[in-house]
């Protein structure tokens, strides 16, 4: 079995520099990396990964906090943010916080006890200042979600644009009665999707009624209750921005119960075109995020972070196209 003092012997080197070189000290010399680079390529050494971490106190390992596993937009984001992790040799956590705000500390815990690297966040469930008190201890990204105090580098979309361009399709084709679904004031997110629809409707002179709100939208089952929720009105909405494919696919499934024809009795307008939203009949009318492409973008920026390419603690906004994509539920 080749050592490091095989290295070091026939590198001409003390064991010390070329411990220093396979560690990735600085202020070795050139010439002398070089050396105990082909001395360990001739003997054909491998320094150990595990012992490596110990040392430097790095896990290679980034802990990416999602809400729902189950809903496909998170699962094609982790896609993309393992597919750039794995081109830098990192590996992914991935910890599931079902909305939950004990849980979600437990995951940033992770990042205090030394076990991850980085946090990657797409929603956040705790008040921003919890969260900031942990950037002490390593970068954490803000992917998806986003806050308008946060000092960090956040990666995501125009929501409120999203909305904006969704709900005036639908005014455009002729609804006054729209209502709106989503998950609830309590995320930036959430926020500026309503205040994109806000801005549509006063923008044609229209109203919204708290009635034709649905709060806490996140499943097809959410999408079923949503749907009779708004059936059982008096004055009922001709028209509903869902929040997402989900929501919108329950909604498409509880209105055949009710002798629905979408779209002449209802329009159904979802987010996120899942694939699900082209299969669907009638397939569906909804805005377009770039799931894959966000969580490639996300992994760019925290492996710059590692490497103090970008700051943890300065706020810097990537943001990617958003867009709407008419099918036949409108």
């Amino acid at each position: 079995m080749v050592t490091i003092a095989d290295v070091a012997k026939l590198a001409g080197l003390s064991r010390a520099t070329v411990s220093r070189v396979i560690n990735d000290y600085p202020y070795v010399a050139e010439e002398k990396k070089q050396r105990v680079i082909e001395a360990m390529n001739e003997l054909g050494y491998s320094p150990n990964s595990s012992a490596q971490r110990l040392r430097t106190q790095k896990t290679n390992t980034i802990a990416v906090l999602v809400p729902r596993l189950v809903n496909p937009f998170f699962a094609y984001l982790v896609e993309g943010i393992e597919f750039i992790a794995m081109e830098n040799d990192l590996q992914l956590l991935i910890c599931q916080t079902k909305s939950d705000k004990d849980k979600e500390i437990k995951f940033l815990n992770l990042l205090k006890t030394k076990q991850v690297d980085g946090l990657i966040m797409t929603s956040i469930e705790n008040e921003w200042e919890v969260v900031q008190s942990y950037l002490q201890y390593g970068p954490i990204l803000l992917c998806n979600e986003y806050h308008p105090k946060a000092e960090v580098p956040m990666i995501g979309l125009n929501q409120e644009h999203g909305s904006y361009l969704g709900t005036r399709h639908l005014i455009e084709r002729g609804h006054k009665k729209i209502a709106f679904c989503f998950g609830g004031t309590n995320s930036s997110l959430g926020e500026d999707r309503e205040k994109g629809y806000l801005r549509a409707l006063q923008e044609f002179g229209l109203k919204s009624k708290d009635e034709w709100y649905y709060y806490k939208d996140y499943s097809i089952e959410d999408g079923k209750k949503a749907l009779r929720k708004f059936m059982s009105l008096k004055e009922r909405p001709t028209a509903v921005f869902t929040g997402s494919d989900e929501m919108a696919a329950g909604m498409l499934q509880e209105a055949k119960k009710y002798g629905l024809e979408i779209p002449r009795d209802l329009a159904l307008l979802g987010f996120d075109d899942q694939p699900i939203a082209s299969l669907l009949d009638p397939a569906l009318t909804t805005i377009h995020q770039p799931a894959v492409e966000i969580g490639k973008k996300a992994m760019n920026v925290m492996s710059d972070m590692l490497q103090k390419k970008v700051s943890w603690q300065t706020k810097q906004l990537y943001e990617l196209p958003i867009e709407l994509i008419v099918r036949e539920s409108t």
